[in-house]
């Protein structure tokens, strides 16, 4: 689509928005069950998809992505109603005799800018919100996921309302001519270095951005656990999502000296039970995505410092994109792979003298999507719930905060900004709008010139609540 074509768009979107289409409830339940169709009738030809962009393993691709559109379309629907509802709001004194609501409406005409790792589910999941809200939406899938990309393009012309829900495939020339439309709110799913791109465009109409990025996610593991359990959950949060191309994925562990090689062990033996003696050759794994991204990972295996490091691990199958789970110990701090997110199979342990001092070092980098801890100690749960600041935080788990539709998903600082999934994706894309209600009783006076003393001493009392002072102000008028 050449620039021209991409105006022309926004402006038809902007027109169907006007003309109220996109606010009713009826136009957002038809299409919320149109994209559950998508999901529920066409699972086969989007596990494909997933197949071939990522070799994802079915159960994973149905898991985490195809069940939780599905979820999320579900939750919305039963929801939608109360979601769309003003809030009633308590006024005071000041505006006596008042009502007042806070009442949710659509931005306008959104942009969501998807990512690859999950493809299907970062890509509907934001679009369900900006339905639900009432919006007009563009949706431009990644090009670094072609054949997911394509039959999102295919199913929601089929499916859903073209007049007001679009999507726009392509690489960087359209993400970049998309940017230059002026949008009502952008969300935006990758990495930083993007993400500042789109917040650059969007600074150009003053419009609001989600960002959800990304960052190194820390795991503290005391020894006091179930180090089976533990251990399990840690393999399943990095390589069974996506062999760690995942936001959320743990990127490093922090341990004790002592308690490392225990660790060490029972990782190794939970590896193999998963994934074999030749995890490389594993159906169970997924491929890293592409041969840029492939080089990127072994380019931090293969630096000096961090190659004699390796304590689990290290395969690589070029051919196939596959990297077995790889384990890096006490890798030096000014390494690449402590400093790069690595967004990938390869997980590093850092150890430390006592376990408390786990919270300063991951308070002493960025801030991460989100940390982890396993204890079993309440104070130490205590303080690092306290003391970490992260987008989100699991304690003895890893990841599975994202499948509470109660919880917000989002980051702070470097891992990003604003929130959604389940009615916070509804608020994602809503602004809320202040409405006070006023009669025309109860008109006061005191508010207009000519101003006195009296009036002033009146408005005081008024506004400090000081009833009892409110009537001798008016007595003493």
């Amino acid at each position: 689509m050449a620039a021209a074509s991409f105006e022309t768009a926004a402006e038809e979107l902007r027109a169907v928005y006007s003309s109220g289409k996109t606010r009713t409830y009826e136009w957002r339940v038809s299409q919320l069950k149109a994209m559950l169709k998508i999901a529920l009738h066409h699972e086969k030809e989007i596990l494909e998809a997933l197949r071939s962009d990522l070799n994802k393993p079915e159960h994973e691709a149905f898991l985490h992505e195809v069940a939780a559109v599905v979820s999320a379309c579900k939750v919305a629907l039963k929801q939608l109603q109360r979601w769309m509802k003003p809030e009633k709001v308590k006024t005071s004194m000041t505006t006596f005799p008042s009502s007042a609501e806070i009442v949710p409406e659509p931005y306008g005409v959104v942009l969501v800018i998807s990512t690859w790792n999950y493809p299907f589910l970062l890509s509907l999941e934001p679009v369900i919100g900006a339905i639900s809200a009432g919006n007009a939406v563009v949706l431009k899938p990644s090009e670094v996921a072609p054949a997911t990309s394509s039959a999102m393009s295919k199913l929601l012309a089929q499916y859903m309302d073209v007049s007001a829900v679009k999507v726009v495939e392509g690489g960087v020339p359209e993400t970049s001519a998309l940017l230059e439309q002026r949008w009502d709110k952008i969300f935006y799913t990758g990495n930083s270095k993007v993400g500042r791109v789109v917040l650059a465009a969007a600074a150009k109409h003053l419009t609001p951005v989600i960002l959800e990025l990304g960052g190194k996610c820390p795991v503290i593991v005391d020894s006091n656990i179930n180090l089976t359990v533990a251990v399990r959950r840690i393999i399943s949060g990095k390589w069974g999502c996506n062999s760690g191309q995942t936001c959320v994925s743990p990127d490093y562990i922090i341990t004790t000296k002592d308690y490392a090689p225990q660790f060490i062990d029972a990782l190794s033996s939970e590896l193999e039970k998963f994934y074999g003696k030749e995890p490389v050759h594993s159906n169970d794994l997924s491929k890293v995505i592409n041969s840029r991204h492939f080089e990127r990972l072994t380019k931090l295996l293969d630096e000096e410092k961090v190659s004699s490091k390796i304590v689990i691990g290290g395969q690589q199958d070029k051919t196939n994109l596959k990297i077995a789970p790889t384990v890096i110990l006490d890798a030096p701090g000014d390494s690449l792979i402590m400093n790069e997110e690595i967004f990938g199979p390869l997980l590093s342990i850092i150890t430390v003298d006592k376990i408390e001092d786990g919270i300063s070092l991951i308070n002493s980098k960025e801030k991460p999507l989100a940390a982890y801890i396993f204890t079993n100690d309440k104070k130490l749960k205590e303080e690092f719930v306290k003391r970490v600041s992260a987008g989100g935080i699991c304690v003895n788990e890893v990841t599975l905060h994202l499948a509470e539709h109660g919880l917000p998903f989002g980051g702070i600082g470097e891992s990003g900004t604003g929130s959604y999934h389940g009615k916070f994706s509804f608020d994602a894309f809503s602004h809320k709008k202040p409405v006070l209600y006023r009669g025309f009783t109860g008109d006061v006076s005191a508010r207009y010139p000519p101003y006195s003393p009296g009036k002033l001493k009146f408005l005081k009392a008024v506004l400090s609540g000081d009833i009892i002072g409110i009537i001798r102000a008016l007595l003493g008028w």
